[in-house]
């Protein structure tokens, strides 16, 4: 997957003659792969630094009054701390980068780190959120809820071009705010769902978390299915005509495409924001619409994938998404 990069502040301040740069950034990532966070010293009038002098110091933030140390550079002098030993680097493109390599991303590694530059008078700092890249969504298929054992789960996720999710993505979703009340089989086995407002139907008023039945037998019991997608590299796009579910495959094909997946769909509203207020056709005979903008009479309190369910493949009443890829 490729790593997306998103500025989100940056601030300069002059204090007793030091030339401070912070900036913070967020950057998503996949389990496995390798990643650079960036940090490094850009000034307009050309100035660089040679070495000598230079220091920089990587942290990883684990609360507000914990750091824990990953990389200390000081001229020809490296030292990488604990685990961190042979799973990262700097990537010292030029004499101004001091950017963090790490390599075969853990579930682990995910959160926010800190670079510091001190060279000279000038300082730089730099807070980067490292976060698990992808989308988690839930999933049942038309024979309606809770109707997939672990097997036919897997089968489920492949149809929409998807995995079934780890507890790590299933984490990284609620910590984004994912709240969903039926409970899906997540990739070892276990069966959880993730609670951001808790109330009495969904586990009761307890503490808001991802709640666990435990381990279930993948041949007998039945649930839905916690879904992870990477993404794509390619557009999803609505036909704004009323369409039959035949007509709505024919069309896309007529225009080069297919029938969007649920994957895509997920995948376009939450990692580029599509938002369209027209129920459309899905491959899977459901009929669904990205909203990233709450609005009355689309989704007026919350960004979401809304569905219509799976009505009757004759309707002609809704449009069709379809991807192109």
């Amino acid at each position: 997957m490729i790593t997306i990069i998103s500025l989100a502040l940056v601030c300069l301040s002059l204090a007793n003659n030091v030339y401070t740069e912070v900036s913070r950034h967020q950057i998503f990532a996949t389990l496995g792969r390798n990643v650079s966070l960036p940090c490094r010293l850009s000034f307009s009038d050309g100035f660089s630094f040679d070495g000598i002098g230079k220091r920089v110091k990587w942290t990883k933030l684990e609360d507000p009054n914990d750091e824990t140390n990953v990389l200390i550079s000081m001229g020809f002098h490296k030292i990488i701390y604990g685990r961190f030993e042979n799973h990262v680097d700097l990537l010292e493109a030029d004499q101004n980068d001091a950017s963090l390599i790490i390599t075969n991303l853990q579930p682990d590694d995910f959160g926010t780190y800190k670079c510091e530059i001190l060279s000279g008078m000038d300082d730089v700092v730099v807070e980067i959120d490292l976060r698990m890249g992808g989308v988690v969504f839930p999933y049942s298929p038309r024979l309606g809820r809770y109707n997939l054992n672990f097997h036919d789960a897997e089968a489920a996720c492949w149809s929409q071009e998807a995995v079934v999710a780890s507890f790590e993505q299933l984490h990284q979703a609620w910590i984004g705010g994912m709240d969903w009340c039926n409970a899906g089989w997540l990739n070892d086995g276990t069966v959880q769902y993730p609670i951001t407002k808790p109330r009495q139907p969904c586990g009761g008023n307890v503490a808001a978390g991802v709640r666990s039945y435990g381990r279930r037998n993948k041949t007998n019991n039945h649930f839905d299915v916690f879904c992870w997608t990477p993404g794509y590299n390619g557009k999803v796009f609505f036909l704004d005509e009323k369409l039959t579910f035949l007509e709505a495959e024919q069309a896309c094909e007529d225009g080069g495409a297919e029938l969007a997946k649920v994957g895509h769909m997920f995948a376009a509203w939450k990692l580029q924001g599509y938002d369209r207020c027209d129920p459309g056709w899905l491959a899977d005979g459901s009929v669904r619409y990205p909203i990233s903008r709450p609005r009355m009479k689309c989704s007026p309190t919350e960004a979401a994938v809304r569905s219509i369910g799976f009505p009757e493949k004759k309707h002609k009443l809704y449009g069709a998404y379809c991807y192109r890829g």
